[in-house]
């Protein structure tokens, strides 16, 4: 189980970085179309080493939803993120991939995105320790 927890505290200490950069990017004010994927990214990491560390085989994904319906198998009580994962999945898909321009995010929803993902992150961090 050791080797397991270190390995989720590598994609945590990855996904704090994502944390990082976008309240950063928020402090500034510019560039929500990143700073919306850097909340997504870091929630992936953050999912990816809680269910790595519950016994999961990564897999190569980027669907928030997918992985929180996976992460439901260990902790139910994941299951009120799922309308959160919706909207992380969307601003990946959005900031990623083109037609259309570049969107630009209200600072109120980006401050919500910021916080939901904190304590989803929280929750995560309770639950490996």
């Amino acid at each position: 189980m050791q080797n397991k927890k270190n390995i989720a505290m590598e994609w945590f200490d990855r996904g704090k970085h994502d944390v990082k950069a976008a309240k950063i990017l928020f402090e500034e004010g510019e560039y929500t179309d990143s700073l919306s994927s850097l909340i997504q990214q870091a929630v992936e990491k953050y999912l990816k080493g809680f269910l790595i560390f519950k016994g999961w085989n990564l897999r190569k994904i980027h669907d928030i939803e997918e992985l929180i319906t996976e992460a439901l198998r260990y902790d139910p009580s994941l299951g009120k993120y799922l309308d959160f994962a919706r909207n992380l999945t969307a601003y990946y898909m959005e900031d990623r991939y083109p037609p259309g321009p570049v969107t630009d995010y209200s600072e109120e929803e980006m401050k919500q995105s910021i916080d939901k993902a904190e304590e989803l992150i929280k929750k995560i961090l309770k639950e490996i320790n």
